[in-house]
């Protein structure tokens, strides 16, 4: 912003109210509070449906975009200027009349085993019951740990460290980067590779969205915005949306900027871990989304396909 286009007084940030949605949030806060102090920031928190639903999986009750419609309604009706999002729960096609204006800076963007009596997911005895809320983190347990029983696990991050705690689970997967913000690191026992659990999507990167017409507040926000991560994640995005994926597609796709390139890697699975296809690919950063295209044709050529077929006749 400058002396011609000044800040507005007040900046209004929409937020899901779970404590971790609300750290993100406050996170945000304070960085355009120290850009724009002449501005109040303020956080309007609100519930979503998706963190009202909590006896299905999400796959099944609308997939992620049940997670930002309200904040989303709060910004169409001016409660709201901008909302931050985990990037791995925006879904891949935006709505219309809203844009990703800024992708922060990732937090470690990799899985977590936490468990209060086991050291590894190597170390979990036969039948062992394992909690995740995801199909990606399913098949992947399926396919190189059948021996163990995976169960799907809903709620906040809160709430699923209860259910592990009261001994309805021996262990759960967990996103290693909602635990570090909220300061319950110590609860990691592992951190999973991504040769072992390739990450989500965007996970542990951080969206900011505003309206599509609102250039104003694109412009408070881009000074957040960190290029190589949002390289990275445009990549993954682009191949997860050329395979339509959504939490009802078993996917990972993950990209780090490494020796000046880009590399993708990607994968797609059926949920039981069965059926899998996966490659890599390295270019330029400058030809993110492009990088992700090809990866996703790369899979397609290999039977991706006849995957997401089967996917599709489950639905």
């Amino acid at each position: 912003m400058n002396a011609s286009n000044p800040a507005p007084s007040r900046i209004v940030i929409a937020s899901r109210e779970s404590r971790l949605a609300m750290w993100q949030a406050v996170h945000v806060q304070g960085r355009l509070a120290a850009l724009y102090p002449q501005s109040q920031v303020d956080i309007l928190g609100m519930t979503t449906r998706g963190d009202q639903i909590l006896d299905r999986p999400l796959a099944e009750i609308g997939g992620k975009g049940l997670f930002i419609k309200e904040l989303e309604v709060a910004m169409q009706e001016g409660r709201a200027d901008l909302a931050v999002h985990s990037m791995k729960d925006v879904p891949m096609v935006m709505p219309e009349g809203f844009v990703l204006a800024a992708i922060s800076a990732r937090e470690n963007p990799r899985d977590a085993f936490v468990s209060n009596r086991h050291a590894s997911l190597e170390a979990l005895p036969a039948g062992a019951v394992v909690g995740t809320s995801s199909l990606r983190r399913e098949a992947i347990l399926r396919a190189r740990y059948p021996q163990l029983e995976i169960r799907s696990l809903r709620g906040n991050l809160d709430t699923r460290l209860r259910k592990l705690d009261a001994g309805e689970y021996d262990a759960i997967i967990l996103a290693a980067a909602g635990l570090i913000r909220l300061g319950l690191e110590s609860r990691i026992r592992a951190v999973l590779t991504p040769e072992q659990s390739l990450p989500a999507p965007g996970q542990g990167a951080l969206g900011i969205e505003v309206l599509a017409d609102a250039p104003a507040a694109a412009a408070l926000v881009a000074p957040l915005n960190d290029p190589e991560t949002a390289a990275c994640v445009r990549a993954e995005r682009a191949f997860s949306r050329a395979l339509g994926g959504s939490c009802q597609v078993p996917l990972g796709g993950y990209a780090i900027i490494d020796g000046g390139q880009l590399w993708l890697r990607g994968f797609i699975a059926t949920p039981d871990g069965q059926e899998m296809v996966s490659a890599e690919l390295r270019g330029d950063p400058a030809d993110d989304e492009k990088i992700g295209l090809i990866l996703a044709q790369m899979l397609r050529a290999q039977g991706a396909d006849a995957i997401l077929e089967k996917l599709a006749a489950c639905q």
